[in-house]
C-alpha cells in the first residue's frame, strides 16, 4: 500500500514537473517568435534606408553634379581646345 502512494506521488510529481517543463517551452516559443518578428521589421527598415543612401549616393554622384560642384566651390573650367597637349608614350 505505501509502495502505491510513493508511486502514485512519484507519478504525479512527474506529471508537473513536464506540465512546467511544456509551460516553459512554450513560453520560450512565444518569445523567440516575438523576437524573430522584431528582427524581419528591424531588416525591412534596414533594408528600406539602404535603398535610400544607394538613390542619394547616385544623386551625390551624378556627373552634372560633381561637374557644376567643381565649377562653383573651386572654380574649375574646362580648358579650351587650343589649352590641351596630347603626349605620345
Amino acid at each position: 500500500m505505501k509502495l502505491e502512494f510513493t508511486l502514485i506521488g512519484l507519478l504525479l510529481s512527474l506529471v508537473m514537473l513536464s506540465a512546467f517543463a511544456v509551460i516553459y517551452t512554450k513560453h520560450e516559443s512565444r518569445k523567440t517568435f516575438v523576437e524573430i518578428q522584431s528582427l524581419r521589421k528591424q531588416i525591412d527598415e534596414l533594408n528600406v534606408e539602404w535603398g535610400r543612401l544607394q538613390l542619394e549616393q547616385g544623386t551625390w554622384s551624378a556627373h552634372g553634379r560633381v561637374e557644376a560642384m567643381a565649377h562653383a566651390q573651386l572654380k574649375m573650367q574646362l580648358p579650351d581646345i587650343n589649352e590641351i597637349v596630347y603626349i605620345q608614350p
